[in-house]
């Protein structure tokens, strides 16, 4: 989950102009990596070999 205080963080990196779409995708973006970086904490990520087995089903 990100956190309101990493949300004002991010804002103040942000241009002084921008659509709501820009930000929406910003947010979005910031919470992806969150949760990337929360699943890898918690060791819920794909081994290399896993991720290429995964990927093969898709490409097929």
């Amino acid at each position: 989950m990100i956190t309101k205080t990493r949300i004002i963080n991010s804002l103040d990196n942000l241009p002084e102009r921008l659509t709501i779409d820009q930000l929406i995708d910003h947010l979005v973006f910031i919470e992806k990596i969150q949760n990337g970086l929360e699943d890898s904490a918690t060791g819920r990520v794909y081994t290399q070999d896993e991720a290429k087995e995964k990927l093969n089903k898709w490409l097929k």
